[in-house]
């Protein structure tokens, strides 16, 4: 038993440090994909920075500038930015 104890606190502590917060990521990212809504500013995972027009199950639409809208996959939305964000750039 004494021969497995390192094995075990190595695993405790790769849980810890590792997976524990790569779930709790996933779970912030995963509600805030669902939480998304028309009118919300984003940046997607390539950099391009919209605000939402349309939103459907898998898909979301951004308008990037002036009549120029762009499909996206949800999952690449990386962030929510604050309203009036793309106005102040």
């Amino acid at each position: 038993m004494m021969s497995f104890l390192p094995i075990i606190l190595m695993f405790v502590v790769l849980y810890f440090l590792m997976i524990r917060p790569q779930m709790k990521r996933q779970k912030e990212q995963k509600s805030m994909m669902e939480a998304l809504a028309k009118g919300d500013e984003v940046v997607t995972a390539g950099g391009i920075l919209g605000k939402v027009v349309k939103v459907t199950d898998a898909y979301v639409t951004l308008e990037i500038a002036d009549g120029t809208e762009v499909v996206a996959q949800k999952a690449s939305v990386a962030t929510l930015l604050p309203k009036g964000t793309i106005k102040s750039l």
